[in-house]
């Protein structure tokens, strides 16, 4: 079985800083992110989505954490399709678009030379991360506009094409590309092209719902646990993750990562349950399950029924796709999918 390392979506979210979970003498940034790095071996960054970072703070993260602590960082919005505020973009380029700073801006808003400059400085900012060995995976999220197709699977190549050697994590956030019809050629498409596969905990029954399956496409796994907030569609992000898991969840949660990591060398669970310390608490809890060292965590007393209708729907077993034709991914490894029930 291969490593798993569980770790949040966010270590300096206001509620977080709110919630007392860091010490008082964690007061800065850099105590925080060093204090994090104490209880979790791994951490997911969202900022990136929202505005691209500069080199110096990806070189803060770089030296304020351990040799073997992992990072994936979230791809910013603007490259994932995303509407992005004009302001968010570097103020040369912003400059040179002539857009009001509150624009929306999609991709086809953007001169293709200006949006090829976005990829280099945003890729070339991650390099510190990569050089030492701590990036794991740069997250695409794709929009619910983002439909199984031909011409959205190229860009998938696309964007693992320019991130490379960084490699790419993929989540959808439409559901056509996981409903039963299209589920396995999905699957094999990702394994096909050494492609990880991000699978998701999150409510059911929106357009942007994504069923909980597990896979296994590359030597990489990963699971993002979203929550079941009875308010997903707020624009408050604290009303649309304030969830606590379930003991019991957990558990169901954790049996199932341990079968997902028999057929990956590592896994990455993120819990983005960012309302105070919720992921925090559930994630510290998530590690004692699956048998990672630290800090135990406490048992989680909760009434929460959340999403254990959808899991226990949900088929177990394992798919493998080893059969489909070519049979070798781009990085010569063996196709290998697993299915984990």
């Amino acid at each position: 079985m291969g490593r798993i390392l569980v770790g949040t979506a966010s270590w300096t979210h206001r509620s977080l800083l709110e919630s007392g979970w860091y010490p008082a003498d964690a007061s800065t940034p850099a105590k925080r992110l060093a204090h994090y790095a104490t209880r979790f071996p791994i951490a997911e960054v969202d900022a990136t989505y929202y505005h691209p970072p500069s080199q110096s703070t990806v070189e803060a993260w770089r030296d304020r954490t351990p040799a073997d602590f992992t990072f994936d960082v979230k791809a910013f919005s603007l490259l994932t399709g995303h509407p992005t505020r004009s302001a968010s973009l570097y103020k040369d380029l912003r400059e040179d678009l002539g857009a009001p700073p509150q624009r929306n801006l999609y991709p086809k808003d953007v001169p293709q030379e200006i949006l090829d400059e976005v990829w280099r400085r945003f890729l070339g900012a991650l390099e510190p991360l990569h050089e030492a060995g701590k990036l794991g995976a740069v997250l695409f999220q794709f929009p619910p506009w983002f439909p199984i197709g031909e011409g959205n699977r190229r860009y998938i190549l696309e964007c693992a094409r320019r991130c490379a050697p960084m490699r790419i994590s993929v989540e959808f956030r439409n559901h056509t590309w996981m409903d039963e019809e299209n589920r396995e050629d999905t699957l094999a498409f990702l394994a096909g092209h050494d492609l990880a596969y991000v699978g998701v905990d999150m409510p059911q029954g929106h357009t942007s719902s994504i069923p909980p399956i597990l896979a296994a496409t590359s030597d990489l796994a990963v699971l993002r646990l979203h929550g079941h907030s009875d308010k997903w569609t707020s624009k408050n992000v604290d009303e649309r993750f304030a969830y606590m898991y379930s003991e019991a969840e957990l558990a169901r949660w954790a049996a199932r990562v341990l079968e997902l990591a028999e057929g990956a060398e590592v896994t990455h669970v993120l819990f983005n349950n960012c309302c105070a310390d919720n992921s925090q608490r559930n994630a510290a809890r998530f590690r004692a399950l699956v048998g990672e060292p630290g800090e135990p965590g406490e048992p989680v007393e909760t009434d929460e029924p959340g999403g254990q209708l959808a899991l226990d729907h949900m088929p177990v077993g394992q798919l493998a796709l080893d059969h489909v034709p070519g049979g070798q991914g781009e990085a010569g490894r063996p196709r290998k999918g697993r299915m984990a029930g």
